[in-house]
């Protein structure tokens, strides 16, 4: 009980620790990749590290005054849509009954929306701090394991009984092969659900709230069997708001579309990565979001691959007499 307490106290910082090793573990290809081509490691991580930043501060230098621009512009249409919605036969009904109308349109345009979210002015400059300190130290602990990775599993097979040490090295070398792929892989397939929504949503007549809505699919993409679903609520709703025919093609492309992510699109990308059921799939990310949230959801699906790799490896080879 007092383990248990303990470990409940610092789950902030072993939540910091596991998604760095992660991060490690999805940077760790590049690093390889460079070092095929004779680079030492400490500099093969410094070039990794430095582009990663580097594609990061212009992505955000690039996208983040456009998004600002198509939000603000998200806001200020709102009451116009909400005086859309209210002529709706079924949501007049709901609005006569419960005034949720005014209600909504109250809590966006008054003034206290964000302050009612975040606890004021305080509790958001709080928050912002508190995510640009955790970002920081995931940055450190993610240059520290991926500089480190070779030596620190060196270390863990070395734990291993002698006769056993070979065969536990490369089992340990696939666990962390099939983090990384899967980690690489979940940004190619986010990716390719961004580009395309910001395609899509140029061509369909959403072109001044297309790059914050692809961004918005982007970053739900990550998140599995929910995510991909909720982005595509979120710029139905906001088709459906601007006109029912844009909003009925948005759900059209959206159902298409993820019927070629999840048997085309995902099965290519994850195929030498990772290995593991459906059904596993589903109860590893149930599981994963109901212990630790989003982030639990993001690592359960590797997670879970690497428990059946070393199932199907220990348990079952013994249990065959291999």
């Amino acid at each position: 009980m007092w383990l248990f307490h303990q470990a409940e106290r610092i789950g902030g910082v072993l939540i910091l620790i596991v998604v760095s090793l992660f991060l490690a573990a999805g940077l760790n290809p590049s690093v390889e990749w460079f070092q095929r081509r004779g680079m030492r490691r400490s500099l093969a991580v410094t070039c990794v590290i430095v582009l990663f930043l580097l594609g990061v501060a212009l992505f955000l230098l690039a996208i983040v005054p456009v998004i600002t621009d198509q939000v603000a512009q998200i806001t200020d249409n709102a009451p116009g849509w909400l005086d859309q919605l209210q002529k709706n036969k079924m949501v007049q009904d709901l609005d006569d009954r419960f005034d949720v109308i005014d209600k909504v349109r109250e809590y966006v345009t008054d003034g206290n929306f964000t302050s009612s979210i975040f606890g004021g002015v305080l509790g958001i400059s709080l928050r912002v701090l508190g995510a640009l300190a955790n970002a920081f130290v995931i940055l450190v602990l993610t240059l520290y394991f991926l500089s480190s990775l070779d030596s620190t599993k060196n270390a863990i097979y070395r734990l291993a009984p002698a006769s056993r040490r070979d065969r536990v090295s490369k089992l340990g070398d696939r666990v962390v092969a099939s983090v990384g792929g899967y980690v690489s892989g979940a940004v190619v397939v986010a990716a390719c659900a961004g580009i395309t929504s910001l395609i899509f949503l140029f061509s369909v007549g959403l072109g001044q709230y297309a790059v914050a809505l692809a961004f918005v699919v982007l970053l739900l993409d990550v998140i599995p069997m929910i995510g991909a679903t909720i982005g595509a609520v979120i710029v139905s709703a906001i088709g459906f708001a601007t006109d029912y025919r844009i909003g009925l093609a948005c759900v059209i492309f959206y159902v298409i579309y993820q019927q070629v992510e999840n048997y085309v699109i995902y099965p290519r990308v994850m195929s030498r990565s990772v290995d593991i059921p459906g059904a596993a799939t589903v109860i590893a990310a149930l599981v994963g979001a109901g212990l630790l949230g989003v982030v639990g959801a993001l690592l359960a699906i590797p997670t879970a691959a690497a428990l059946l790799m070393i199932t199907r490896e220990v348990f079952i080879r013994r249990q065959d007499g291999r």
